[in-house]
Formats: structure tokens, C-alpha cells, sequence
């Protein structure tokens, strides 16, 4: 009971009001009519309860029970709202805890519990792992705000490659990360070559256009890798191959066969 009373002290002391407001009430109609005074003096007779006193203890207590279950219903509805307003803060709280401020892309963090997820046998994912060329450039000449700005466009010219149900991340900097549901090798040629010209054309900044372009690195799950860190460094092989190139590239994983191999276990 003292432990109820102190988890809800307003509760309790509204409920002690109530209570110490009827017999307070009580008190005073008795020493207000002498009913303690003809109480002993009266006969037996006189001492019973008429029909309409009983009635009017009835009312009352009606009245008291009423406005007690009001009251409590009142605080049932109070903390459900409560209750949806705490559950509605803690998916906002999560959403931002997945998503990339300056992009409002996925962030790493969300990529890595999808990647978890991925392990259906008898489907094959592509996992794009896009670092931007020259853009150090662009922030070391124009700034970080300029930078970022850059960074803004590039994710919305990615955004719109993709499909619903892919997940489109910013891992950090100028990388990006893409998990595509369900492809082949044709559909994964297709949405890189469509990343690549996303690119193709510049970015323009407060009047000033930017050369900035992709390299690309896929990998195929789980024909490639099946494990995270395993998916992520081969995924990092093949986008580090892709930037010899020299220009904004793609290279699968797959492709490199045994110097592929080399790297993996020299890394």
C-alpha cells in the first residue's frame, strides 16, 4: 500500500482529500442538527434511520463513488495518452538513431542490422560499397559547408536510383553504402552503371560546379561472403580496385578471382 502511495503521491493525496472531505462534511452536519446530543437522548424509536435519511446516505455515497471511478477513469485515459506519447518518442528516438543528419540517408549503424538480417540462402543481395572521387578537393578549396552541400546532392541523385525496398546509407564522409534486395548480375550492372552517370554531370554550389564522381565496389550475398566483416572487406577490395581506375568506376568482387584473394589475406 505505501509502496502504491508513493508511486502515485498526487493519486493519494486526491484521494485523501476526497475522503477526509466526507467526513468533514459529516461532522459538520451532525454538530450542525445536535445528532450527537439526540442520539442519547432519544428512544429507540427516535434513533432509526427514516426513508428519506437513508435515501440521502445513499445519494451521497452514489455522489462519492461517482466522482471517485470519474476521477480514476480520468487518469486511466491520462496515462494510455501518456503511455503513446513515451512509445511515439522512442520510435522517433530510434529513427534518428539509424539516420544520417546531413543526408537524413541510413547511417552505418542501420546498413550493419540489415547486413545481420541478410542471410536467406536461396536469394542473392548486392551490397555497393561507393566512395566519391575528389571530393577532398572540393572541402579543402571551398570549405566544409560547401562540402556538405555537395554531399547533400550526391545522396539525393543517389536516392533516386533506388528502389523502396533497398536501403541507401551514409557510412561516413564522402562514403556511401547500398544493400540492393534480390538481384542478379544484369540488374547490379544496370544500378551501378545508373550510379555512375548520376554522377556524370556537375554539381553546382552557389554558382560554382563541382567534378565530383563515384568508385564502386559490389559484392554478391552470400555467394561473395556471408559474415558482415566479411561482406565489408570485400566490398572494400573491390571499391579500392575500382579507384585505380583513375575515373568513377565499378568492380565486383567476384571479378577479381585470386587477387582478391591476396588482399584478403594480406589485409
Amino acid at each position: 500500500m505505501w509502496r502504491a502511495i508513493a508511486s502515485n503521491p498526487w493519486t493519494s493525496l486526491h484521494d485523501a482529500l476526497l475522503v477526509a472531505s466526507i467526513f468533514a462534511v459529516g461532522l459538520l452536519l451532525c454538530i450542525e442538527f445536535d445528532l450527537f446530543y439526540f442520539a442519547g437522548a432519544s428512544g429507540l424509536e427516535e434513533q432509526r434511520v427514516t426513508v428519506a435519511e437513508a435515501i440521502g446516505l445513499t445519494c451521497l455515497l452514489a455522489i462519492c463513488v461517482v466522482a471517485f471511478v470519474i476521477r480514476r477513469l480520468r487518469e486511466v485515459r491520462v496515462e494510455s495518452e501518456r503511455a503513446v506519447v513515451i512509445d511515439q518518442q522512442m520510435q522517433e528516438l530510434r529513427k534518428q538513431a539509424l539516420r544520417d543528419p546531413l543526408t537524413d540517408l541510413a547511417n552505418r549503424r542501420a546498413v550493419l542490422e540489415r547486413l545481420n538480417e541478410t542471410h536467406d540462402p536461396n536469394s542473392q543481395h548486392a551490397f555497393f560499397l561507393l566512395d566519391l572521387n575528389d571530393f577532398k578537393s572540393v572541402n579543402d578549396t571551398f570549405g566544409h559547408t560547401i562540402g556538405d552541400s555537395v554531399l547533400q546532392v550526391v545522396a539525393e541523385r543517389f536516392k533516386r536510383i533506388t528502389r523502396p525496398s533497398d536501403i541507401l546509407a551514409r557510412l561516413g564522409g564522402d562514403e556511401f553504402a547500398m544493400l540492393v534486395n534480390d538481384v542478379d548480375r544484369a540488374g547490379a550492372e544496370a544500378l551501378g552503371a545508373r550510379l555512375l552517370a548520376s554522377l556524370s554531370n556537375r554539381i553546382w554550389v552557389d554558382g560554382i560546379g563541382h567534378d565530383v564522381g563515384v568508385s564502386i565496389g559490389i559484392v554478391f550475398i552470400p555467394s561473395d561472403g556471408v559474415a558482415t566483416p566479411e561482406i565489408l572487406s570485400n566490398a572494400d577490395i573491390a571499391m579500392y580496385r575500382a579507384k585505380k581506375v583513375g575515373k568513377s568506376a565499378m568492380v565486383f568482387f567476384g571479378d577479381l578471382g585470386e587477387d582478391a584473394e591476396a588482399s584478403t589475406h594480406a589485409s
